[in-house]
């Protein structure tokens, strides 16, 4: 985890395998589990049989992808099992487009906020068109745009020395609303706009679809 403030972050989006781990201690079986279907966009949604967190293409995932297709509860079910919780809106954006490290290696400055959560441009995160990133698990064959999602840590470390905070998959965030929540970062599914400090999204906090994800925070005492 990276400090940020009173909080910190996880470096990476919860891969497939921490989230197995947690659905195998408390045997849980998510929402796209039991219906049988996870969606994905193609020109509306569509559902797709037998997709879920643990197939998330319809074939079995990697261990370090990162876990898809769980909902906003679910999200934050795992993160309250690892004593931490999802971030806020606020939290994410701080976290993911202002550096707040006071001494780097990297060639982002302290306390200047970026316009992607990897600098001044979106290259290096795996997004579609913008991005100049090589995916290394395409999908492409079982979608109809993009390539699909790439394992955890494989981009271009970002601000605060995260990863995928810009693209990959969305994540979720929370706000004060209990039927809506955030859903920050963009996915590959999209180019650098969905990506860009100033973008918000919304979606229905049961969605859980081939493009969400989520990682944690942790207070600080």
């Amino acid at each position: 985890m990276q400090k940020i403030s009173y909080y910190s972050i996880d470096l990476n989006e919860v891969s497939i395998g921490e989230f197995g781990k947690f659905a195998e201690t408390i045997n849980y079986k998510t929402e796209a589990e039991k219906r049988g279907w996870g969606y994905v966009y193609e020109f509306g949604w569509i559902k797709k049989e037998g997709w879920n967190w643990k197939k998330p293409y319809g074939i079995k995932g990697e261990i370090n992808e990162p876990a898809v297709h769980i909902n906003f509860d679910e999200a934050q079910m795992f993160c309250k099992w690892k004593n931490k919780r999802l971030p806020t809106e606020e939290e994410w954006v701080y976290a993911a487009y202002t550096e707040t490290r006071e001494k780097s290696v990297s060639k982002f400055i302290y306390k200047k906020t970026y316009e992607y959560p990897v600098g001044n441009t979106p290259i290096g995160a795996n997004c579609l068109g913008d991005c100049d990133f090589n995916n290394y698990v395409n999908y492409k064959k079982l979608l109809s745009r993009g390539n699909g999602h790439s394992k955890i840590g494989y981009t271009k470390k970002g601000i605060n020395g995260l990863y995928d905070m810009g693209a990959n998959v969305w994540e979720w965030a929370n706000i004060d609303n209990n039927d809506v929540k955030a859903t920050k970062g963009g996915s590959w599914w999209y180019g650098k706009e969905q990506m860009h400090l100033k973008h918000q999204a919304r979606k229905d906090k049961k969605m859980s679809a081939v493009y969400i994800g989520f990682r944690c925070v942790k207070n600080l005492n």
